[in-house]
C-alpha cells in the first residue's frame, strides 16, 4: 500500500470530521476499481465492524463491500455474516449506509452475487417485523437497481420486479416500482 492510501486510512480516525469525510470520499472513489492493498486493511476493517463506533462500523462495512472486487481469495464469503450484521445496526443510519453498499459485493463474482441476491431477497420477504421496514425494502429495491445498472443481468431485474409484486400496500408498491422506471 502506498503512503497516500495509508494516510487516507489514518485520516478516517482524525479528530477533524472534515478530514475524515475527505478521506472517506477519496477512498470510496478509489475502491470503485480493483486495488492491490485490500488485504492490508481487511482485518482492521473486520475489527471495526464490531469494535468501532457507529461511523467506523458504517465505513468498514462500506469499504469491505467495495473491496470485494479486490478479494481473489473470496474472504468476503466467510466474512459476509459480520458485514451483514451491520445492516441491522442499532443506529439506523449506520444500518442503512451498510445495506445500501451490500450490492457491491455482487460485483466480485457468481458466488458473491448469488449470496447477495439471496440475502437481500430474504430480508425483503421476511423483514416486515423490522422497524422502518418500508425504508429497508426501498433500499433493497434501489440496491438491486444499482446492481442491474452495473452488470445488466436480467436475473437481478426480474428478482426486483418479483419482490415489488410481493408488496401488498399499493402506495409502497408504486414507490418501489418507481425505482425501475
Amino acid at each position: 500500500m502506498d503512503s497516500t492510501i495509508k494516510r487516507l486510512f489514518e485520516n478516517l480516525r482524525d479528530k477533524d470530521k472534515d478530514v475524515q469525510y475527505e478521506a472517506f470520499m477519496k477512498l470510496f472513489d478509489i475502491t470503485n476499481d480493483k486495488v492491490n492493498w485490500a488485504y492490508e486493511v481487511w482485518d482492521q476493517l473486520l475489527t471495526d465492524l464490531t469494535e468501532g463506533d457507529n461511523h467506523q462500523r458504517s465505513r468498514a462495512a462500506q469499504f469491505l463491500c467495495k473491496l470485494a472486487i479486490s478479494d481473489p481469495e473470496k474472504r468476503i464469503l466467510k466474512d459476509f455474516p459480520t458485514v451483514w450484521a451491520v445492516t441491522k445496526d442499532k443506529k439506523f443510519v449506520t444500518a442503512r449506509h451498510s445495506l445500501k453498499s451490500i450490492w457491491n459485493i455482487a460485483l466480485a463474482g457468481c458466488e458473491q452475487k448469488e449470496l447477495v441476491l439471496k440475502t437481500l431477497s430474504d430480508r425483503f420477504i421476511n423483514g416486515t417485523d423490522e422497524k422502518n421496514y418500508t425504508l429497508i425494502r426501498y433500499d433493497i429495491i434501489e440496491s438491486l437497481r444499482k446492481l442491474y445498472d452495473e452488470i445488466k443481468d436480467e436475473q437481478v431485474k426480474q428478482l426486483a420486479l418479483d419482490l415489488i409484486e410481493k408488496e401488498e400496500d399499493k402506495k409502497y408498491k408504486k414507490k418501489y416500482a418507481s425505482v425501475w422506471k
